[in-house]
């Protein structure tokens, strides 16, 4: 897997602003509506998809298609939420964004026994630990956001390497998704390094 969200070279303090006031309203709220009930779909999918893998060992490609593509539009959204890129998120399954990019290669078999071993087991082994890790991730996080907020007001320069580690924990939380929704059978390490 490969996530990247691009460091400009300068961002906007007008949007800063207008996503830290209204972004709720004119991104959150539409984007969030349709990705709740895609997100439905996608929940319908992993099912299906699990008992695919569980008698064929594949992943259904559409269904992967359709997943890849729904967690790149979460991605666009997430990016401009946390201030990590300027400019509105495209709508849409099949959109583009210069900022962002997500690739997840399709896996040509799966473990079938592996899918049974997440299914039962993933929140001891997955779960547990790497949210007990990814709990002091995310308050640093919120702190160097915190203060990149400040730095982008002013200066309208994001520190590259507080960009950097902001968007590993993206990167970690996107493989342990992928892990237990399925879509791949490697363990995910306990950090977002590329």
């Amino acid at each position: 897997m490969k996530l990247t969200i691009k460091h400009q070279e300068s961002f906007s303090r007008g949007e800063l602003l207008l996503r830290t006031f209204f972004g709720w309203i004119y991104i959150l709220i539409p984007h969030g509506f349709i990705l709740a009930f895609l997100g439905i779909w996608s929940c319908i999918l992993t099912f299906i998809s699990f008992w695919a893998i569980l008698f064929t060992g594949k992943y259904p490609k559409s269904f992967f298609e359709y997943q890849v593509n729904l967690q790149k539009w979460a991605l666009r959204v997430n990016s401009r939420m946390y201030n990590l890129a300027d400019g509105y998120p495209a709508f849409g399954l099949k959109a583009n964004d210069e900022h962002t990019d997500l690739e997840i290669p399709y896996p040509e078999n799966l473990n079938r026994g592996m899918v049974l071993v997440k299914f039962f087991f993933g929140a001891i082994y997955v779960i547990i630990p790497h949210l007990f890790l990814l709990f002091f991730k995310a308050i640093a996080v919120c702190v160097i956001a915190f203060l990149a907020w400040w730095v982008v007001l002013f200066t309208g320069n994001y520190p590259k390497s507080w960009h950097a580690f902001n968007v590993r924990l993206f990167r970690w939380q996107t493989r342990i998704n992928l892990y237990l929704t399925f879509m791949t059978d490697e363990y995910p390490p306990f950090n977002g390094k590329e």
